[in-house]
């Protein structure tokens, strides 16, 4: 009897042909672009940077909360002199101005 042998190439699990093929690494899904556009259309139509500047001073609890959401949690940065040494940044909420009118 003759043997044979069939040699089979062992390059790990089939893939799909399209298998890799997905967005791009950081494209946004058609809904968040949707919701996007619709929020800054919104901000447009209230007043945009004065409306932020008013919520500012009538509900600062709120606006820190929006602060600590928008802005990033980790900077790089160096020094004057070019140095990474560590330095202190300070954030001081101001109390709000006396002549501020107020919608309470």
């Amino acid at each position: 009897m003759a043997e044979t042998s069939k040699q089979v190439s062992d390059s790990g699990p089939r893939k799909p042909p399209a298998a890799g093929k997905g967005r791009p690494k950081g494209a946004t899904n058609k809904m968040t672009r949707t919701i996007k556009a619709a929020i800054e259309e919104a901000f447009t139509k209230v007043g945009g940077a004065d409306y932020l500047a008013k919520m500012a001073v009538q509900q600062p609890a709120a606006f820190m909360t929006l602060l600590g959401k928008v802005l990033p949690t980790q900077m790089e940065h160096s020094n004057p002199d070019g140095s990474m040494k560590p330095s202190t940044i300070r954030i001081v909420a101001a109390a709000a101005p006396a002549d501020v009118p107020s919608d309470s």
